[in-house]
Protein backbone atom coordinates (compact mmCIF):
# COMPACT_ATOMS: atom_id res chain seq x y z
CA UNK A 1 0.00 0.00 0.00
CA UNK A 2 0.95 3.60 -0.90
CA UNK A 3 -1.09 5.82 1.55
CA UNK A 4 1.30 8.46 2.51
CA UNK A 5 1.97 8.84 -1.60
CA UNK A 6 -0.24 12.06 -2.80
CA UNK A 7 -1.50 11.69 -6.64
CA UNK A 8 -2.63 15.12 -8.57
CA UNK A 9 -4.80 14.64 -11.39
CA UNK A 10 -6.12 17.24 -13.54
CA UNK A 11 -9.69 15.93 -15.42
CA UNK A 12 -10.42 13.45 -12.86
CA UNK A 13 -14.20 13.83 -12.85
CA UNK A 14 -14.84 11.21 -15.79
CA UNK A 15 -13.23 9.04 -18.40
CA UNK A 16 -9.78 7.88 -18.22
CA UNK A 17 -8.71 10.57 -15.47
CA UNK A 18 -11.47 9.38 -13.14
CA UNK A 19 -10.47 5.39 -13.79
CA UNK A 20 -6.79 6.73 -13.03
CA UNK A 21 -7.67 8.22 -9.95
CA UNK A 22 -9.52 4.73 -8.82
CA UNK A 23 -6.78 3.09 -9.43
CA UNK A 24 -4.84 4.79 -7.49
CA UNK A 25 -7.36 5.50 -4.54
CA UNK A 26 -7.33 1.46 -4.65
CA UNK A 27 -3.73 0.74 -4.25
CA UNK A 28 -3.86 3.44 -1.27
CA UNK A 29 -2.74 6.82 -2.50
CA UNK A 30 -4.14 10.19 -1.91
CA UNK A 31 -6.06 11.14 -4.40
CA UNK A 32 -6.33 15.01 -5.59
CA UNK A 33 -8.73 15.47 -8.68
CA UNK A 34 -8.53 18.28 -10.33
CA UNK A 35 -11.50 19.75 -12.61
CA UNK A 36 -13.66 22.29 -13.82
CA UNK A 37 -17.05 20.30 -12.42
CA UNK A 38 -16.40 17.21 -9.88
CA UNK A 39 -18.41 14.52 -10.22
CA UNK A 40 -20.46 12.04 -8.00
CA UNK A 41 -17.35 9.29 -8.62
CA UNK A 42 -14.92 11.49 -8.12
CA UNK A 43 -15.97 12.71 -4.37
CA UNK A 44 -16.58 8.91 -3.44
CA UNK A 45 -12.52 8.44 -3.74
CA UNK A 46 -10.73 11.43 -3.45
CA UNK A 47 -9.06 12.92 -0.90
CA UNK A 48 -9.30 16.07 -2.26
CA UNK A 49 -11.40 17.58 -4.84
CA UNK A 50 -10.41 21.10 -6.22
CA UNK A 51 -13.00 21.89 -8.47
CA UNK A 52 -13.56 25.79 -10.91
CA UNK A 53 -9.79 24.74 -12.67
CA UNK A 54 -9.61 25.94 -16.30
CA UNK A 55 -5.99 24.47 -17.08
CA UNK A 56 -6.15 26.68 -20.04
CA UNK A 57 -6.21 30.16 -18.42
CA UNK A 58 -3.52 31.69 -16.08
CA UNK A 59 -6.08 32.34 -13.28
CA UNK A 60 -7.09 28.94 -13.00
CA UNK A 61 -3.76 27.64 -12.68
CA UNK A 62 -2.52 30.38 -10.15
CA UNK A 63 -5.57 29.43 -8.18
CA UNK A 64 -4.58 25.90 -8.16
CA UNK A 65 -1.19 26.71 -6.86
CA UNK A 66 -2.38 28.80 -4.27
CA UNK A 67 -5.26 25.87 -3.31
CA UNK A 68 -2.53 22.87 -3.39
CA UNK A 69 0.11 25.50 -1.44
CA UNK A 70 2.16 23.66 0.88
CA UNK A 71 1.20 19.99 -0.54
CA UNK A 72 3.62 17.54 -1.55
CA UNK A 73 3.21 15.96 -4.61
CA UNK A 74 4.67 12.31 -5.84
CA UNK A 75 2.83 12.04 -9.15
CA UNK A 76 1.53 14.62 -11.47
CA UNK A 77 -0.73 13.52 -13.85
CA UNK A 78 -1.59 15.73 -16.95
CA UNK A 79 -4.54 14.17 -18.39
CA UNK A 80 -6.95 17.16 -18.81
CA UNK A 81 -7.45 17.29 -22.79
CA UNK A 82 -10.07 18.00 -25.12
CA UNK A 83 -10.67 16.31 -29.14
CA UNK A 84 -12.46 18.47 -31.81
CA UNK A 85 -12.80 17.10 -35.58
CA UNK A 86 -11.41 19.64 -37.74
CA UNK A 87 -11.66 18.85 -41.92
CA UNK A 88 -9.14 20.22 -44.44
CA UNK A 89 -11.12 22.67 -46.37
CA UNK A 90 -13.34 23.33 -43.14
CA UNK A 91 -11.51 24.09 -40.52
CA UNK A 92 -12.24 26.32 -37.69
CA UNK A 93 -9.11 27.76 -36.54
CA UNK A 94 -10.69 28.84 -32.65
CA UNK A 95 -11.44 25.78 -31.93
CA UNK A 96 -8.00 24.73 -33.18
CA UNK A 97 -6.62 27.20 -30.52
CA UNK A 98 -8.71 26.13 -27.99
CA UNK A 99 -7.16 22.78 -28.02
CA UNK A 100 -3.52 23.83 -28.30
CA UNK A 101 -4.85 25.97 -24.94
CA UNK A 102 -6.07 22.96 -22.91
CA UNK A 103 -4.60 19.91 -24.63
CA UNK A 104 -0.72 21.74 -24.80
CA UNK A 105 0.13 25.08 -22.93
CA UNK A 106 -2.52 23.66 -20.24
CA UNK A 107 0.09 21.18 -19.39
CA UNK A 108 2.66 23.68 -18.91
CA UNK A 109 0.60 26.28 -17.03
CA UNK A 110 -0.39 23.04 -14.46
CA UNK A 111 3.46 21.93 -14.25
CA UNK A 112 4.39 25.21 -13.69
CA UNK A 113 2.01 26.22 -11.26
CA UNK A 114 2.61 23.16 -9.32
CA UNK A 115 6.61 23.52 -9.36
CA UNK A 116 7.54 24.11 -6.02
CA UNK A 117 5.49 21.27 -4.75
CA UNK A 118 7.51 18.40 -6.83
CA UNK A 119 11.09 17.45 -5.20
CA UNK A 120 13.54 14.55 -6.31
CA UNK A 121 11.75 11.29 -6.51
CA UNK A 122 8.38 13.12 -8.02
CA UNK A 123 7.00 12.19 -11.13
CA UNK A 124 5.21 13.96 -14.13
CA UNK A 125 2.95 11.70 -16.22
CA UNK A 126 1.61 13.63 -19.28
CA UNK A 127 -1.95 11.86 -21.15
CA UNK A 128 -0.49 12.55 -24.57
CA UNK A 129 -1.84 10.51 -27.97
CA UNK A 130 -0.15 8.70 -30.30
CA UNK A 131 -1.85 10.99 -33.02
CA UNK A 132 0.88 13.74 -31.43
CA UNK A 133 3.42 11.18 -33.30
CA UNK A 134 4.22 13.26 -36.82
CA UNK A 135 6.54 9.74 -37.95
CA UNK A 136 2.94 7.03 -36.93
CA UNK A 137 0.48 9.52 -38.86
CA UNK A 138 -1.01 7.46 -41.63
CA UNK A 139 -3.93 9.45 -42.29
CA UNK A 140 -4.33 12.81 -41.74
CA UNK A 141 -6.93 14.69 -40.19
CA UNK A 142 -7.43 15.96 -36.34
CA UNK A 143 -5.37 18.84 -37.18
CA UNK A 144 -5.58 20.74 -34.12
CA UNK A 145 -5.65 17.33 -32.15
CA UNK A 146 -2.85 16.22 -33.64
CA UNK A 147 -0.83 19.62 -33.97
CA UNK A 148 -1.92 19.92 -29.79
CA UNK A 149 -0.22 16.62 -28.71
CA UNK A 150 2.53 17.29 -30.98
CA UNK A 151 3.84 20.77 -29.03
CA UNK A 152 2.77 18.67 -25.83
CA UNK A 153 5.23 15.84 -26.63
CA UNK A 154 7.94 18.42 -27.15
CA UNK A 155 7.03 20.28 -24.02
CA UNK A 156 7.41 17.11 -21.92
CA UNK A 157 10.96 16.21 -23.49
CA UNK A 158 12.41 19.82 -22.41
CA UNK A 159 10.53 19.54 -18.97
CA UNK A 160 12.34 15.76 -18.86
CA UNK A 161 15.71 17.55 -19.59
CA UNK A 162 15.22 20.67 -17.25
CA UNK A 163 14.05 19.11 -14.01
CA UNK A 164 16.10 15.93 -14.32
CA UNK A 165 18.91 17.61 -12.41
CA UNK A 166 15.91 17.82 -9.86
CA UNK A 167 15.25 14.21 -9.48
CA UNK A 168 11.86 14.87 -11.33
CA UNK A 169 10.80 12.33 -14.19
CA UNK A 170 8.34 12.88 -16.76
CA UNK A 171 7.03 10.40 -19.42
CA UNK A 172 4.45 10.39 -22.03
CA UNK A 173 1.45 8.18 -22.22
CA UNK A 174 -0.50 6.88 -24.69
CA UNK A 175 -4.27 5.50 -23.38
CA UNK A 176 -5.14 3.62 -25.95
CA UNK A 177 -8.26 3.91 -28.02
CA UNK A 178 -10.14 4.12 -25.01
CA UNK A 179 -14.10 3.93 -24.87
CA UNK A 180 -14.54 7.52 -23.21
CA UNK A 181 -17.44 10.47 -24.07
CA UNK A 182 -14.27 11.90 -26.42
CA UNK A 183 -15.00 9.13 -28.44
CA UNK A 184 -18.14 8.92 -28.54
CA UNK A 185 -18.47 5.54 -26.70
CA UNK A 186 -15.85 4.30 -29.57
CA UNK A 187 -12.53 2.60 -28.94
CA UNK A 188 -10.73 -1.10 -28.73
CA UNK A 189 -10.56 -0.68 -24.92
CA UNK A 190 -12.56 0.76 -21.53
CA UNK A 191 -11.06 3.66 -19.29
CA UNK A 192 -10.27 0.57 -16.65
CA UNK A 193 -8.10 -1.38 -18.84
CA UNK A 194 -6.56 1.67 -20.09
CA UNK A 195 -5.76 3.32 -16.13
CA UNK A 196 -4.86 0.11 -14.99
CA UNK A 197 -2.32 -0.05 -17.69
CA UNK A 198 -1.40 3.42 -17.35
CA UNK A 199 -0.96 3.04 -13.55
CA UNK A 200 1.30 0.39 -14.04
CA UNK A 201 3.74 2.44 -16.06
CA UNK A 202 3.79 5.95 -14.38
CA UNK A 203 5.07 3.39 -11.25
CA UNK A 204 7.78 2.19 -13.65
CA UNK A 205 8.68 5.99 -14.63
CA UNK A 206 11.99 6.87 -13.34
CA UNK A 207 15.10 9.03 -14.00
CA UNK A 208 16.44 6.47 -16.18
CA UNK A 209 13.46 6.46 -18.89
CA UNK A 210 12.38 9.90 -17.53
CA UNK A 211 11.08 11.29 -21.48
CA UNK A 212 10.17 8.07 -23.28
CA UNK A 213 6.42 7.91 -25.06
CA UNK A 214 4.77 5.34 -23.91
CA UNK A 215 1.71 3.64 -25.27
CA UNK A 216 -0.02 2.01 -22.20
CA UNK A 217 0.34 -1.50 -24.24
CA UNK A 218 3.99 -0.72 -23.36
CA UNK A 219 5.26 -0.51 -26.32
CA UNK A 220 7.68 2.44 -27.36
CA UNK A 221 6.31 4.81 -29.91
CA UNK A 222 8.26 6.95 -32.54
CA UNK A 223 7.97 10.74 -32.16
Amino acid sequence: MSSNKTVVITGANRGIGLSIAQHFHNDGYNIIGICRNSSDELDQIATRVVDGIDVSTAEGCEKLGQELSGTSIDILVNNAGILSEDVFGNLDFDTMEKQFRVNSLGVLRVTEALRNRLSDGSKIAIITSRMGSIADNTSGGRYGYRMSKAAVNAAGMSLCHDLKPLGIAVGLFHPGYVMTGMTSGRGEITPDVSAGRLKGLIEKLDIENSGSFWHSNGEILPW
